[in-house]
């Protein structure tokens, strides 16, 4: 595939996007002998899925069965009927289920990515056939070493979200962190981790133990090396190519000029969706902040490229989804230079000591409940016409147990973030409801109530706690209830958070063969997407986490196979041409 002085570089596949569904695709079609280049746009591979947890849903997995977890298979088909309604009809959500364990298998055995189960992970609603766990699957831990050069073009995890751009894993890392400044083992073993970074950092200007995200994407990209994908960075697409009446390829707009890539099996879409698309966010989610007030924590170069070149060939975008976005609260981070940094409210909103509240003072929603979920009821709880927004607040105890934002835990100093006025304080809930313009006697009374509540364990305003989701995402040495604490001891500390999303649901139509559609619901030959660029196969809807990047992966597999001419099972040969 050697560049020609025309500028023209010919392949069976092109892959436009490199997180973790673009490299899926990539490295299933190298794996079956297909020749295959990849473009990203930006100057680092790995997209969202860099900065994301990690986590794919994969009802009836491997790992879970391997464990003794053998669900029928209907079981996650009533709960996604429970959750979907009639979107549950949408014959995508057949080829994922049969598909989903088979795509794990393949890169369990083919490539370089190892597996962990997340069996201790519920699903987000005890809504019929939901699950305690066993439908979920993360990258193993990965030495960055192993990427030699290629490391310094991994993208780095999101540096606000992290410790020093050192990533923390879900689980029994994090707890480790968390216990640090009470357990002597934690401590020793958070300090080890911290004392390797530095090392790092010394000796590769970056950090090497990757998890979550990190270590998904860079897993996929050794795969793709070992496979030989043509990796072309700073690589953005000028447009489509048409041949014949089939999308055979696209003009790249490169360092070293423009290149046309020649495709001979097709194209797949892979960019991202469009959570820094303005005006689409404008027109498909309005509610959530609209185009000037959406802040997206996704990479700021996600700006709906895939859609924009799908509809410039006549595909039909799906924008009438329970929610087009997969939002997410998110706080602004000051910085000295440029933009705020988008910082993703994930985890501490569960945890005992912390509460939301509207700017009336009020908590309108169960904080333990998923980000997106969180998001939805703010917006519910907002006037029409005014822009959604509310504040975290924490005492004493919990900022330093658990953080608040951008604000680290004890023993990171608070002085940063007091003095760039990210993190507002107050020695008296009724001087933090100042400093915030909270009316003080409704936010006293409102963490009075929260409060005797909270000491018996209780939430009969938002039922905080119920549930098993609830439960895991808080405190397992909390009693009696591990999501409930109350905030007793000053100073009281909050941050404001405003709409925002981890990437967006709308995207074009596809049929379960990843193959993009026309206006007529017809397939468009040589063209495909997956990830954020296909429209979401849950229909908007947010059942469990990895929920984005299970089909993501999935119906990148499918792809690979459709574009090597394989079969894939449940589709007939006239699905997969």
């Amino acid at each position: 595939m050697d560049v020609s002085s025309e500028r023209r570089l010919a392949c069976d596949v092109l892959v436009i996007g490199s997180g973790a569904s673009g490299l899926a695709a990539a490295v299933t079609a190298a794996h079956f002998g297909l020749r295959v280049v990849l473009a990203e746009k930006a100057p680092v591979f790995g997209g969202t899925s860099a900065w994301s947890g990690g986590w794919l849903w994969i009802p009836r997995n491997p790992l879970a069965r391997a464990a003794g977890i053998d669900e029928p298979p209907e079981a996650p088909r009533e709960y996604l009927r429970s959750e979907l309604g009639h979107r549950a009809s949408d014959p995508r959500l057949e080829a994922f289920l049969e598909n989903g364990p088979e795509m794990v298998a393949f890169f369990q055995d083919h490539t370089a990515l190892r597996w962990i189960d997340g069996n201790a992970v519920p699903d987000f609603h005890e809504t019929p056939g939901a699950a305690k766990g066993g439908r979920s699957v993360t990258a193993m831990p990965y030495d960055g070493r192993e990427l030699g050069d290629w490391i310094d073009k991994l993208r780095p995890p999101l540096d606000v979200a992290s410790l020093w751009g050192m990533g923390i894993a879900s689980g029994a890392d994090m707890r480790h962190f968390f216990r640090a400044s009470r357990s002597p083992r934690s401590a020793l073993y958070a300090a080890g981790r911290i004392a390797r970074h530095l090392r790092d950092l010394a000796l590769h200007r970056r950090g090497m133990q990757l998890v979550n995200g990190n270590a998904l994407v860079a897993r996929l990209l050794r795969s793709a090396l070992d496979k030989g994908v043509v990796l072309l960075d700073s690589a953005p697409v000028l447009a489509l190519q048409r041949q014949d009446g089939r999308v055979a390829g696209a003009r790249l707009s490169t360092p070293q000029g423009e290149l046309l890539v020649e495709a001979v099996r097709g194209v797949v879409l892979a960019t991202g969706g469009f959570p820094h698309d303005p005006a689409r966010l404008e027109a498909l989610a309005p509610r959530a902040g609209g185009g000037a007030g959406h802040f997206s924590a996704a990479p700021r170069a996600n700006t709906g490229d895939g859609l924009r070149l799908a509809e410039g060939v006549g595909a039909a975008v799906d924008g009438e989804l329970a929610s087009n976005v997969a939002l997410a609260p998110v706080s602004l981070v000051p910085r000295r230079d440029g933009p705020p940094a988008h910082f993703p409210h994930l985890v501490e909103r569960a945890k005992p000591g912390i509460i939301a509240v509207t700017p009336q003072g009020r908590r309108f929603v169960s904080e333990a409940d998923s980000y997106h979920d969180f998001m939805r009821a703010l917006i519910a709880a907002t006037p029409p016409g005014k822009p959604p927004h509310c504040w975290l607040i924490a005492d004493h105890k919990a900022q330093r147990r658990w953080g608040l934002g951008w604000s680290k835990p004890f023993p990171f100093p608070l002085g940063p973030a007091l003095r760039s006025g990210y993190l507002k304080r107050g020695r008296t809930l009724e001087e933090l409801a100042r400093a915030c313009a909270i009316p003080g006697v409704a936010l006293a009374e409102t963490v009075a109530r929260f409060n005797a509540h909270a000491q018996r364990g209780e939430d009969p305003d938002f039922q905080r706690g119920e549930s098993l989701y609830n439960r895991v995402q808080g405190d397992a040495e909390q009693g009696p209830n591990p999501s409930l604490g109350p905030l007793l001891q000053g100073p009281f500390y909050a941050v404001r958070i405003v709409p925002g999303s981890l990437g967006t649901f709308a995207g074009v139509r596809t049929d379960a063969a990843a193959r993009v559609l026309d206006r007529d619901g017809l397939p468009i030959p040589g063209l495909y997407a997956v990830g954020n660029d296909m429209a979401s196969v849950m229909g908007g809807h947010y059942p469990s986490g990895g929920i984005t990047l299970g089909p993501g992966m999935t119906f990148s597999y499918i792809a690979g196979r459709v574009l090597a001419g394989l079969p894939v099972t449940g589709l007939s040969q006239e699905e997969t041409p």
